[in-house]
């Protein structure tokens, strides 16, 4: 069977994720791929690098990305979520405490700075520091320097920081939940990930990946969604952004039986979706609905003719380059509906 030759932006891709053995970095819509691109010239150096994206973009694993790509590849990588650790816990955290610090410090404790030496912290919900570790936090990107809690000892460490948020950034800054002197000193590089409603192309891929990672993991033998099932993936907003369709996904494997394609009754989605607070022009509204139903009608057709274009065009009464156009416009793989070769 032939190939499909890769553009260079998809080899671009390809090439990385292999690098990173991270096959979660899916994705080839341009807004999400320009960000990609970005890693490997990221990753070469130790600038500071602040990671921008609604809960369930994938920070995380970008953030692992960069780690993986680059010369402190083989040191730790360490994920802290700011926002999970209690403030008055959050300075031991980071920077450690010595024997007798406070009440209950029993033994000298190292922070997570310090086991990150050689490595990279990662710094999830920057925007939770309170104010006192932002300050020490900022001293530290500046001399690599700090003191455990209770220590006069002034230590070391050789660790790049990365951090992330899902706040708006610069809302966070003018209302002083991040100093303005430690963003200027995390935002050398900002990298900001699209929500999955700005990256729909994308959703039948991820769906796909999912599907065939948690059919393997549960001994499931659904391999493939229907046309309806795709649709309801691709039509609803997806407020938890890539997680929630891998949790949507999962469920779906598991509610899917024995049957060997996912229906959409297995699609268990929140409803009714929140309306948009205005309406759409009448245009807008007719060329969504216009989209919706090409879209379903060609799957519809290519279904039915095993994946063969020129007999569903025939069926279609258009000819067949018209036909094609359409499926193109569409980006619709027709081999996706052939049976599959024995």
């Amino acid at each position: 069977m032939s190939t499909v030759a890769r553009s260079p932006q998809q080899e671009m891709v390809q090439r990385l994720k292999e690098a990173l053995g991270l096959k979660r970095l899916i994705g080839e819509s341009p807004a999400f791929v320009e960000q990609i691109r970005k890693l490997p010239a990221v990753a070469r150096c130790d600038a500071g690098v602040l990671i921008s994206g609604e809960t369930g973009t994938g920070k995380e694993l970008i953030a692992r990305a960069i780690h993986y790509l680059s010369p402190r590849a083989s040191g730790p990588f360490i994920p802290v979520n700011c926002g999970a650790i209690p403030v008055d816990l959050l300075e031991n955290e980071l920077f450690g405490h010595e024997r007798a610090a406070f009440t209950g410090a029993q033994t000298a404790r190292p922070g997570l700075i310090e086991e990150a030496d050689g490595g990279t912290l990662f710094l999830d919900e920057v925007d939770s520091l309170p104010p006192l570790a932002q300050v020490k936090l900022l001293r530290f990107l500046q001399e690599k320097e700090f003191r455990r809690l209770g220590s006069t000892r002034v230590q070391k460490s050789d660790v790049r920081v990365i951090a992330a948020t899902n706040a708006e950034v610069e809302t966070a800054v003018a209302q002083g939940k991040i100093r303005r002197d430690l963003y200027y000193r995390l935002n050398v590089i900002p990298l900001v990930l699209p929500p999955l409603r700005e990256r729909r192309d994308d959703i039948p891929l991820l769906a796909s990946h999912f599907l065939r990672r948690y059919a393997e993991e549960l001994g499931q033998p659904c391999r493939d969604f229907t046309g309806e099932a795709m649709r309801t993936l691709q039509d609803y907003n997806w407020p938890g952004n890539v997680r929630e369709l891998e949790h949507v996904v999962e469920r779906a494997v598991v509610l899917s039986g024995d049957r060997d394609r996912i229906e959409a009754e297995s699609i268990d989605l929140p409803r009714p979706e929140p309306r948009p607070s205005a309406p759409q022009p009448f245009q807008e509204a007719k060329a969504r609905a216009v989209a919706r139903f090409e879209r379903s009608y060609l799957e519809e057709l290519l279904a039915a003719f095993g994946g063969n274009i020129t007999r569903a065009a025939r069926a279609a009464r258009k000819n067949r380059r018209a036909f094609w156009e359409l499926i193109r416009k569409h980006d619709i793989d027709a081999r996706r509906f052939r049976p599959p070769e024995l």
